[in-house]
């Protein structure tokens, strides 16, 4: 439609003491569709929210030249106190609304205008209604009909309060408005949220038949897939650019790791070949006589000298080389994540069996199931009969409010069903949809500590080994951890316990889509059971086991 042009330079955005954003690098070029994607907290929505100029840098600069216009989507569209759906509707398109208003002024102004000024103000006029053709302006109360009726909202009243829909209503009648007003540059902050399956098709053939350029904040992995071209990463305060799409960015992480592993072995080799030859070579050093006799003054002796001035050599420059390697150290490569089974818990190919502890109170028969329910009710749902064993799956589905979250809170003993029994392991790992860690002054080390009643030092080396942490979060406090940071101090406690039985309410939720891969990696591993709530579209086309709906 238009040559577009959006770069970040050196660009550094802080919230209070926070760095969030530290010169940063970037460039959006014409027609791109965009992924960026991080953890919650990381700064996706701050980029976002820079780029369309609603933020200003700390330091740095940022160029924005779109001629076609810029359409924002924010996760909660800020309103004053009794605005309406319409008021909505026209706050998403407001660029395209006061194009329109100025199109319009300018023609009714034509009429009293003459000579070289009505020229000019022709001229004028002309290039606004070439602007607003170029947006399809005229086509736009067609093409937010067809968005409402597709998102399941066009029968929602103008007139209503905007306070008074739900959650999901507000975000599709925003995604619907800012898509018709069809400007040149898409931000979208979590697009795909609140969608059902034929919603999100519609909007992945809508972006990608877009005439412009898409940058959109985003945890749907099936939405990465099936749309971008390009990832930005944030992390740490940075971002990193990966072409290729998300199947791109899976190979360079996956090399990335290989890359790690690979250094640090070589560190480590090259480490112990300098320390035998210090201990080699010092050997023989140790062998050498203070002072020869002076019958050992002739060519033998000169080479013989020779031999151990070399071998000095050598070992001072072996210990350099140590001083030097131990001086720049390389972090081991984190081991792969993966979810502890108890040692009474064995899988053997696509079988599990559970076997007695030798020694053990808990020992068990060896087909004892790790869950049963029967005649369940809670939450206006009902179970009625359930039995769980090692190796088992099961994923809940069911509409929003029917009791999901609930049937795993009783499963985990943290609620009574309104009728029937629950027989569940004392096993159990809860990964619970909303984080539960509060705000402490206790850094994520210690936080670390205290849930593994571990020393710091030993937490530490467990913490840095999962690869979930940078070791320059260790000192942080909770309190000013990220909520996505507060989410991974979470599945670090859970994989670092022994459990038979996995409850996980929304586990992808907060967490950037590369350990998504890897948790999910994980749970195929686990030789127990596990009973999964998902949104994650592709995590819930990848399921391979059960799946139990929940009715009224």
């Amino acid at each position: 439609m238009y040559p577009s042009q959006m770069s970040l330079h050196a660009v550094t955005k802080r919230f209070g003491g926070r760095v969030v954003l530290d010169r940063v690098d970037l460039a959006v070029r014409s027609g791109e569709r965009v992924g960026v994607i991080g953890d919650n907290g990381s700064g996706k929505s701050t980029l976002l929210h820079l780029l369309s100029g609603e933020l200003l840098p700390d330091a740095g600069d940022i160029t924005v030249a779109v001629a076609g216009g810029i359409g924002a989507l924010s996760q909660v569209l800020e309103l004053p106190a009794g605005a309406s759906v319409r008021e909505a509707i026209d706050a998403c398109s407001a660029e395209l609304r006061s194009l329109e208003h100025a199109m319009y002024e300018a023609e009714h102004g034509l009429a009293v205008l003459e000579g070289a000024a009505l020229e000019s103000a022709l001229a004028s006029y002309a290039a606004l209604t070439e602007r607003f053709d170029a947006r399809g302006g005229y086509g736009a109360p067609a093409r937010l009909s067809a968005a409402l009726d597709t998102l399941g909202v066009a029968r929602i009243e103008r007139i209503r309060l905007w306070s008074s829909l739900s959650g999901g209503e507000r975000s599709r009648i925003a995604l619907a408005a800012t898509l018709a007003a069809n400007p040149e540059v898409l931000l979208l902050d979590e697009p795909s949220n609140d969608l059902d399956d034929a919603a999100w098709e519609w909007l992945v053939n809508r972006l990608r038949s877009h005439h412009g350029t898409v940058v959109a904040v985003t945890h749907d992995r099936a939405f990465l897939e099936a749309l971008t071209d390009v990832i930005w990463e944030v992390d740490g305060a940075s971002v990193m650019r990966f072409g290729n799409g998300y199947a791109g960015y899976l190979i360079a992480k996956a090399s990335e790791r290989t890359r790690h592993r690979l250094a640090y072995e070589a560190w480590i080799s090259e480490l112990a070949r300098n320390r035998e030859l210090v201990t080699t070579n010092a050997g023989r050093i140790d062998a050498i006589p203070r002072k020869l006799a002076k019958a050992g003054m002739g060519a033998g002796a000169f080479r013989a000298r020779g031999r151990d001035h070399g071998a000095m050599g050598r070992i001072r420059n072996a210990k350099a080389r140590v001083g030097r390697l131990l001086d720049e150290p390389l972090a081991p490569p984190p081991i792969p994540l993966s979810f502890t089974p108890p040692l009474g818990l064995l899988r053997t190919g696509d079988a599990s069996e559970r076997i007695e502890e030798v020694g053990s109170d808990a020992a068990v028969a060896v087909d004892s199931p790790l869950l049963e329910l029967c005649g369940v009710r809670i939450a206006g749902a009902s179970v009625g009969a359930l039995q769980l064993a090692a190796g088992d799956r099961l994923l809940v589905t069911g509409p929003n409010g029917i009791g999901k979250t609930s049937l795993l809170r009783v499963i985990a003993g943290e609620l009574q069903p309104e009728t029937g029994t629950v027989t569940a392991t004392p096993r159990i790992g809860h990964l619970r949809q909303h984080s539960e860690i509060g705000p402490s002054r206790r850094t994520l080390v210690e936080a670390f500590a205290a849930g593994t009643r571990d020393g710091v030092d030993a937490a530490e080396h467990q913490l840095m080994s999962l690869g979930l942490f940078h070791q320059r979060d260790l000192a942080v406090p909770v309190a000013d951890l990220s909520y996505g940071q507060r989410r991974r101090l979470e599945l670090a406690l859970l994989v670092s316990e022994a459990h038979e039985l996995l409850l996980l309410d929304e586990p992808t939720n907060h967490f950037s889509p590369d350990l998504v891969e890897d948790l999910e990696r994980a749970l195929e591993e686990f030789s127990g059971a596990v009973v999964l709530i998902s949104h994650d579209r592709l995590m819930r086309q990848r399921f391979g086991g059960d799946r139990l709906e929940l009715v009224t």
